[in-house]
């Protein structure tokens, strides 16, 4: 604690030093603007004496910036974000001891710097998000297909026009009509399509979004917790928001979901699951065994507990994701096939056996993740019918979970989707990525 102290006197005196220089201003003229004597300021900026509240706001004040900035330098988030963005550049190897030193000295810089490292994620997210819309997304190609039979529809019409000149009047007056019919039909069509592609939340508001995104975005609206089930009323209250939804499909699949939480909630309720988690059994089988649940409903407790910072995804056999909670640095696609390296599908070939993974996602974050994968198998119909299986991944921060251990220092690189992950070399590739590739 002393040190810390003394790092952030020497680091205001620099700092005030500093601010006056690159303003061009004399040490007697700031001393006088600040009512003190330029002997008391020499020794501040000398970091030899320390220096108050009511000065330093005096002395913030004439150089015209925030005494919080000269006191603790840009700020615990500034510093938080310089240091996020050293992380993305592999190879490099930025002088993060001085990083305090840097963010005073040049704050505009610094801020920046940030501002174009949070701008670069969020177009990285954009990109994924926009990669996925054109690939699968079965509501822009039913859009893209009105568009293109619309043109198709003017083209025709205004080549006969064009190509016969003995048409009878009644006859052209008809082929007008159809063309401007059909062109109003072109111009709406690509208005709904440029506003599909600009807003996904205005696709989710209008019901173009399909079913399971629409669960998905009223429980991330919801921040990914049902803290109402612990209440008597609670399970009505959620099915009445759930009955809200746009689509008739949403609504079946969000009182599904509901029905199951409900159950899952019922057999491990929040305080039981934090009193377990506080005692340091963090582990979903050695929980599932001691509550006598299944091991994915443990799971699925363990990722909607409120304030929980653990992703979850499940999948069927087909490998299609049935349910995704997100986690910051970790791309979940919406639609289509996700990156085969993913643990959980390793998971679904080994019905019941655990398979824990420390994994790097693709992207400028650099966080790596454990993740605890694990298949189980149904047979709703006995013997004689199918075998159902679900397999669900936990996608656990390692500085946040570091005591799910894989117990070895074997990083497994993976992706989103192969369109835009950007490792060249990934054996498991399936076609080329539209992003500047990098050796991994």
């Amino acid at each position: 604690m002393p040190n810390s102290q003394t790092s952030s006197a020497s680091l205001t005196g620099s700092l005030i030093r500093e601010r006056r220089l690159a303003l061009g201003l004399r040490q007697g003229d700031v001393a006088q603007a600040a009512g003190i004597s330029a002997s008391y300021l020499n020794l501040i900026e000398h970091n030899r004496r320390r220096v108050g509240t009511e000065v330093l706001a005096r002395l913030a004040g004439v150089l015209g910036t925030d005494s919080a900035i000269l006191a603790e330098g840009a700020g615990g988030v500034l510093i938080d974000d310089l240091r996020a963005a050293a992380a993305t550049t592999p190879g490099v190897q930025p002088e993060l001891d001085r990083i305090e030193d840097f963010a005073g000295r040049f704050p505009g810089w610094a801020a920046v710097l940030a501002a174009q490292h949070h701008r670069a994620a969020q177009l990285e997210r954009a990109v994924g998000a926009l990669n996925d819309r054109l690939t699968h997304d079965p509501h822009l190609s039913a859009s893209l297909h009105e568009v293109l039979s619309a043109l198709a529809s003017v083209r025709s019409t205004a080549a006969i026009l064009a190509d016969t000149d003995d048409i009878d009047p009644e006859w052209r007056a008809r082929f007008h009509r159809n063309l401007h019919q059909d062109s109003e039909r072109l111009a709406t069509g690509a208005e709904a399509l440029v506003a599909y592609l600009d807003g996904p939340e205005t696709a989710v508001d209008a019901g173009l979004a399909a079913p399971q995104e629409e669960v998905e975005s009223w429980l991330s609206a919801r921040g990914w917790q049902l803290s109402e089930l612990a209440r008597q009323e609670g399970m009505d209250l959620l099915m009445a928001e759930v009955g809200g939804l746009a689509s008739a499909a949403a609504r079946s699949l969000g009182a599904s979901f509901l029905r199951q939480a409900e159950a899952d909630f019922r057999l491990l309720p929040d305080a039981a699951l934090r009193h377990a988690l506080e005692a340091g059994e963090d582990d979903p089988c050695l929980l599932a065994q001691r509550h006598g649940l299944p091991v994915l409903a443990v799971m699925r407790r363990l990722a909607l507990l409120p304030g929980s910072q653990a992703g979850l995804v499940i999948c069927d056999a087909s490998g299609t994701l049935l349910f995704r909670k997100p986690v910051d640095g970790f791309a979940l696609p919406r639609f289509g096939a996700a990156c085969p390296l993913w643990p959980l599908f390793a998971a679904l070939t080994r019905p019941m056996l655990p398979v824990l993974a420390l994994v790097e996602p693709a992207g400028r974050s650099l966080r790596k993740f454990r993740t605890l994968s694990i298949c189980e198998a149904r047979l709703p119909q006995g013997f004689a019918g199918p075998v159902l299986r679900e397999a669900a991944m936990l996608i656990l921060p390692e500085e946040v979970y570091r005591a799910a251990d894989p117990g070895h220092g074997a990083v497994l690189a993976i992706g989103s989707s192969c369109r835009i992950c950007p490792r060249a070399r990934c054996p498991a590739r399936r076609e080329p990525s539209v992003m500047a590739e990098a050796a991994v």
